[in-house]
């Protein structure tokens, strides 16, 4: 009996372990997506959101083929067309749709709608996976986007009606982000999909950039590609590029899928809701912005709505 009981919390310890590590690798993923936004900050002063894009991606899929250069052979078209659909919905879209998104309002709304994305990864798993969701996983979405709503309006509501806010292009913004917060929940869905194939993550991820990248091409001179090519030379320039390519992209989409492996899309996509407290903090630390009751009263509930969600997954 004692050696059964053994054996069962063994068991127990063996099937918690992926669990576990996969809550650290989505934790890690955002606290490093969410320092990206500092960095953009500085690059945004030379370069095009479009630039800033595709430079990162490229950089990312130039160090997964230094890591991994052998060769995914994938076993037919019937594969290949969730590489691409993955390529065209997390890198390109997405992207695309978000920083489209901030020419038409402020960067507070779109940080806000975006966060909305565990709702459509949700609702997209329900549908698609059959997933159960509980009463408390809405309950926890109303916590966390209140806290979001607190974090990102902290400074006030200014902009919300004028240019760039919620008026008429400002509600083009808003769609805009919220076709991007699914386009995500679509890529959260593929990536539980490449999972299942059995591939080395590293290569799933550089496959899934190759796509990206090459959707991405005939977008460019419509979106105004043409960089400063000797703003590139100076440190913080290529220095943030770098963190770009290698952190926020490379390293983060490869913590990211694994942990869409080892918790499922709804569970990983929980931690989005940190990105913008996240993001507050970093934003405290490196540029010295004020930490206001608001904010702090933010950060703890979008904490607070992320396990109220967790419960109910």
């Amino acid at each position: 009996m004692v050696a059964a009981d053994v054996r069962a919390a063994d068991d127990a310890q063996t099937q918690q372990r992926p669990a576990v590590r996969g809550h650290v690798l989505a934790l890690v993923t955002v606290l490093v997506w969410a320092v990206t936004f500092v960095s953009t900050k500085v690059l945004l002063v030379h370069l095009a959101p479009i630039e800033i894009l595709f430079f990162r991606f490229m950089i990312g899929f130039a160090a997964l083929a230094l890591l991994r250069p052998r060769i995914l052979r994938v076993r037919g078209f019937k594969e290949e067309r969730w590489f691409m659909l993955a390529g065209a919905t997390g890198v390109t879209l997405y992207y695309l749709l978000e920083n489209i998104a901030l020419t038409f309002t402020t960067a507070s709304i779109v940080g806000v709608v975006v966060a909305a994305a565990p709702l459509f990864t949700g609702i997209a798993s329900a549908v698609v996976l059959k997933e159960r969701l509980r009463a408390p996983f809405f309950a926890g979405f109303a916590v966390a986007m209140a806290g979001v709503c607190l974090v990102s309006f902290s400074g006030g509501a200014a902009g919300l009606t004028g240019e760039g806010g919620l008026g008429q292009t400002g509600l083009v913004g808003v769609a805009l982000a919220l076709a991007a917060a699914g386009t995500w929940a679509a890529y959260s869905i593929v990536t539980k999909k490449l999972s299942t194939f059995g591939y080395d993550s590293i290569l799933v991820t550089r496959r899934t950039f190759a796509w990206g990248l090459a959707f991405m091409l005939p977008t460019l001179p419509v979106l105004g590609f043409s960089p400063d090519w000797a703003s590139l030379a100076a440190p913080e320039m290529w220095g943030n590029l770098v963190f770009l390519g290698l952190g926020a992209s490379a390293l983060c989409f490869v913590t990211w899928n694994m942990a869409v492996k080892e918790l499922g899309p709804v569970k990983t996509s929980l931690y989005i809701y940190l990105v913008p407290a996240l993001t507050v903090l970093a934003s405290a630390a490196v540029l010295g912005d004020p930490l206001t009751p608001p904010v702090i009263a933010g950060v703890a509930l979008t904490i607070a709505g992320l396990f109220l969600s967790e419960r109910g997954k």
